[in-house]
């Protein structure tokens, strides 16, 4: 059976993630308590956010430090390499939570407007502008390159905007009383929240269940590894990210004729040479058949 994977992945910065945590614990006490003092669902559902950062933030720490130190062993033959994507599945199931907790305390004030110490609300909304728009800036260029920090980035780049929103609502209070604004403010904080925090959950999720990469044609793959010489048929497939990067492919290969060893090493090389350069796949597992009676059906139902 034919394995390869040699591949170069971008190294993230844990230290980017620790500032950014202690930056977030700072804020988040800060609205919870000013929420409280002034009275504000917006300032505190901001708050609630920022704690949802702490926390999606720890987890993002914790598994980026599992990747990066941890190595494989005889029991864990993968490492700690799947630690992100769990970690960005949870965070982006807690900021969907969050966002209909948020919703459901926006429709229960809607009719119900309480008068709101603006000046607070504004002061503490700048030292959240403030104190995450640096962490977004931190996160920033790891986010492209990261479902996990991805997930961190999103957290942050909402609670920002969501900050900014609620200094506009602050302002309006200030100056003209508008005092349901805040309850506006935090009903769209929350469908802004599922809605930039769904797509991880789903990208995530179907990392964990083994989907094959959306971008990968199957059939492409298949009619192309069929090229090969003295390869007569390509079957069984299973095609998987084990993270962000690393996507494995496996496959019987049934051969024309009852090839030697060495013959076999050739073939593996140049499908190895053909996944790695077309379809971007550096770990593959391939299994040589000669006149076996099984399915040739690309893809068996086990």
């Amino acid at each position: 059976m034919g394995h390869a994977h040699t591949h170069h992945h971008p190294k993230l910065s844990g230290k980017k993630l620790l500032v950014s945590i202690i930056l977030n614990v700072l804020i988040t006490v800060a609205q919870i308590v000013g929420g409280i003092i002034s009275g504000s669902l917006a300032l505190i559902s901001d708050a609630i956010h920022n704690l949802s950062d702490v926390i999606s933030l720890i987890i993002s720490y914790i598994a980026n430090l599992l990747t990066t130190k941890k190595k494989q062993t005889l029991h864990q033959t993968f490492g700690f390499k799947r630690a992100e994507i769990i970690a960005a599945f949870l965070n982006a199931t807690t900021l969907i939570v969050i966002a209909i907790f948020l919703g459901i305390e926006a429709f229960k004030r809607w009719n119900n407007p309480q008068e709101i110490q603006s000046d607070l609300v504004i002061w503490l909304a700048l030292v959240a502008i403030l104190g995450n728009g640096f962490s977004v800036l931190l996160l920033k260029s790891d986010a492209k390159s990261n479902l996990n920090m991805k997930a961190a980035y999103l957290h942050l780049l909402t609670d920002f905007l969501t900050s900014v929103a609620v200094l506009i609502g602050g302002f309006l209070m200030k100056w003209y009383s508008i005092y349901w604004i805040d309850t506006l403010l935090t009903l769209l904080i929350s469908i802004y929240l599922l809605y930039l925090s769904w797509s991880i959950f789903i990208d995530s999720l179907k990392i964990l269940m083994l989907f094959a990469p959306k971008n990968l044609n199957i059939q492409d793959i298949v009619d192309e590894v069929s090229k090969i010489n003295h390869i007569k048929n390509v079957h069984h497939v299973h095609i998987w990210q084990l993270n962000d990067h690393d996507i494995h492919f496996e496959a019987h290969l049934e051969f024309d004729r009852d090839i030697n060893l060495s013959d076999f090493d050739l073939v593996c090389e140049k499908t190895e040479q053909l996944l790695k350069e077309k379809f971007n796949i550096y770990h593959c597992n391939l299994q040589p058949e000669f006149n076996r009676s099984d399915s040739k059906e690309i893809i068996i139902q086990d």
